[in-house]
């Protein structure tokens, strides 16, 4: 459920897109996001620091293109909000040598050396860097039709494939503490 929770704006600001245009879509991610965060505060269930990053930059990017009436303030959202996670882990890192990935996943659910947390954390603050780069170079060179579709299939696919890239390199290195204790 909370995977739906997590991509619920984004296909809203698709499917609205499609019928009434960029501006009502916006407006209904800006709403979507407030609902979904409402209803997790009203469940008492703890809303992850990543919603409330991402409900405050929708919320800022969102409103302005609104108010503005300028589509160009949403579509540097994505980036901004990329490239504000990727930043959040490398200061995390080397100003206060915390490991944000470590910390978000659970160290104690998942038993890995301090090397893969490390490996982890650059890639993906490489990650979040590059694709926050991909989004304003389709944004400026396609079609806004182009760039909608692009920030749905094209940036989940990129962090479905990733995400799926980093599982599969983490789960040889996951430290299995039966074996070790025989």
């Amino acid at each position: 459920m909370k995977i739906l929770f997590d991509f619920l704006p984004m296909v809203a600001f698709f499917v609205v897109f499609k019928s009434y245009g960029i501006y009502a879509a916006t407006a209904v991610t800006i709403l979507a996001t407030a609902i979904i965060i409402l209803f997790q505060v009203l469940r008492k269930q703890k809303v992850a620091p990543a919603m409330w990053i991402s409900l405050a930059v929708i919320v800022l990017f969102g409103g302005a293109t609104i108010l503005l009436h300028n589509e160009w303030f949403i579509k540097w959202k994505p980036s901004i909000l990329y490239w504000l996670f990727a930043a959040i882990l490398i200061i995390g890192e080397v100003f206060f040598k915390k490991n944000l990935i470590k910390k978000m996943v659970d160290e104690k659910s998942l038993n890995l050396p301090d090397i893969v947390w490390n490996k982890m954390l650059w890639t993906w603050s490489a990650f979040f860097l590059i694709v926050g780069t991909v989004n304003i170079i389709v944004a400026y060179n396609f079609s806004t039709e182009t760039w909608v579709n692009f920030k749905l299939f094209g940036l989940l696919s990129l962090t479905f494939i990733f995400a799926l890239l980093q599982g599969l390199y983490i789960s040889r290195s996951v430290v299995d503490e039966e074996k070790i204790d025989k």
